[in-house]
């Protein structure tokens, strides 16, 4: 099952033009040039393309994957993934450790700049991101907020704001007034694989996870993401890997 490399605006609403947040084109050049703006080092961590699911494309991925990003057309309203669980209000301590932002309306079609700030976000202490940078202020500042207080926080970040413009204007394709893509990211945390879409009201859990077996993990859920889907080829997806050094 391929994953062709995709070029298409991507967003989970209706975009219209000239809007504070825009749709971000999914390819590597767009992420890497505004995770690094935003206060990642380049010599750090780098997006790469993932061109397949089988075992050949996914030995290809450079090692180690800190977070994995999706970008597929809306699934229908009755879609359901495997072993999938919405966290509850009840595992507090849970939900203190997964960086999760909500995609509130105002945000529009910010779902590119959410993903990547929950690949950051999640994988923090493994980036070592510029002191006093954007993404360093803004998880500072979020550290404390409920997911929706962060993403009243985001909608109000006008740096953040400008570097997702610049971002989605660097993109090779012309901006669409009709968005039918959106984004999720899947991150590890403590043992764990967690989906994280901002349309959702909270990460999911998907079952055991490690850093050395995240890429493999998600495949599951992405297979049946895909497969929920059948008459679409618009799927692309990214990991965040950290570079050795």
């Amino acid at each position: 099952m391929a994953l062709p490399s995709s070029s298409t605006p991507t967003a989970s609403a209706p975009a219209s033009l000239g809007e504070r947040w825009p749709p971000l084109e999914s390819t590597p050049a767009v992420f890497n040039q505004f995770v690094w703006s935003l206060g990642v080092p380049e010599d750090d961590v780098e997006f790469h393309d993932v061109y397949g699911l089988d075992a050949d494309a996914l030995d290809m991925v450079p090692q180690p994957v800190l977070a994995v990003v999706l970008c597929f057309p809306d699934p229908p309203q009755d879609a359901s993934y495997p072993s999938e669980q919405l966290l509850i209000s009840g595992e507090k301590e849970t939900q203190d450790q997964v960086y999760f932002i909500k995609q509130i309306e105002s945000l529009g079609n910010a779902c590119g700049t959410i993903a990547l700030l929950h690949a950051v976000g999640n994988a923090s202490s493994k980036v070592n991101l510029v002191e006093n940078s954007c993404l360093d202020l803004f998880f500072k500042s979020t550290a404390t907020m409920d997911p929706y207080e962060r993403a009243v926080f985001l909608e109000k970040d006008d740096t953040m704001a400008r570097a997702h413009l610049l971002a989605a204007n660097d993109g090779a394709t012309e901006l669409s007034d009709l968005i039918e893509e959106h984004y999720v990211c899947f991150v590890y945390v403590n043992g764990t694989l967690y989906e994280l879409d901002g349309m959702k009201d909270g990460p999911i859990k998907h079952g055991p996870c490690s850093s050395i077996s995240l890429l493999q993990d998600v495949v599951p859920v992405i297979k049946a993401i895909m497969c929920n889907i059948p008459n679409s080829i618009n799927f692309n997806l990214m990991v965040l890997s950290r570079k050795e050094k």
